[in-house]
């Protein structure tokens, strides 16, 4: 069973697409070299908040995801984003229908 980790940010410089331009070029990264990433994707929930969303193959790698995020967001953004919450919890459904060439 894989893992989700959901963290709910306020937006308190600059933008949405700003954003998701840094966390492209940096997090994702990041992640992306971690044994045990799946997916990251970002929501743009509105009125200033952030929902950033991180899937991992066990509950330890979700867990562990949490502190990578606070440095890069320490040493990188933490001029224009600040942590509400933050949840971790076991995927029960998460599926697509394939896109059409």
């Amino acid at each position: 069973m894989r893992y989700a980790r959901l963290s709910t940010y306020d937006l308190t410089k600059g933008n949405f697409a700003e954003l998701t331009g840094l966390a492209e070029k940096g997090i994702l990264p990041t992640y992306a070299k971690v044994p045990g990433f799946v997916n990251f994707g970002l929501v743009d929930a509105g009125d200033h908040k952030v929902v950033s969303i991180s899937v991992w193959e066990t509950h330890e790698e979700a867990e562990n995801s949490v502190s990578m995020a606070a440095t890069w967001i320490r040493e990188n953004i933490a001029d224009r984003i600040r942590l509400v919450t933050t949840s971790i919890g076991e995927l029960a459904l998460f599926r697509g229908v394939p896109v059409a060439a």
